[in-house]
């Protein structure tokens, strides 16, 4: 039975490790950067009424950097929404995110309030709203 040496296995990992890093270090060659890739688009809102206090929001949007873009447009709807009732505050419940061929869909749950409602993730309307128009992002 042949055994190979403990420094030849010492010397394949370490020279693995090493072309890991040289490759990390070369510029990417292939895909968008993000000075090439297409702006975000904002494709719609669809606002459903779940229960006086409870509503879903269904956003979708194209050409995102991250969740967080999503999630902020959805969020955006909602407090509009919530002024648009006359209240004051909404509260997140829930944020379901998925990607198909590029199009992004978010499923969001807020619940909106005249009071500060309990809870952690609260959202002061008339604040994130004007935050949402200073950024951009469409509300609904």
């Amino acid at each position: 039975m042949r055994v190979a040496p403990l420094r030849s296995a010492r010397f394949s990992t370490l020279a693995g490790v090493s072309a890991a890093c040289l490759i990390g270090c070369l510029p990417a060659t292939e895909g968008p950067t993000l000075q090439e890739a297409p702006p975000a688009t904002y494709d719609g809102i669809e606002t459903r009424l779940l229960d006086d206090d409870l509503v879903n929001f269904r956003a979708q949007m194209t050409g995102v950097a991250s969740r967080d873009d999503l999630d902020a447009y959805a969020r955006c709807a909602a407090v509009q929404y919530t002024l648009i009732r006359g209240y004051s505050y909404a509260r997140h419940v829930r944020t379901s995110i998925t990607e198909e061929g590029g199009v992004w869909a978010a499923d969001a749950v807020y619940t909106i309030s005249p009071d500060l409602p309990r809870g952690l993730q609260t959202l002061e309307a008339e604040s994130v709203a004007a935050d949402c128009a200073e950024q951009g992002i469409p509300t609904v």
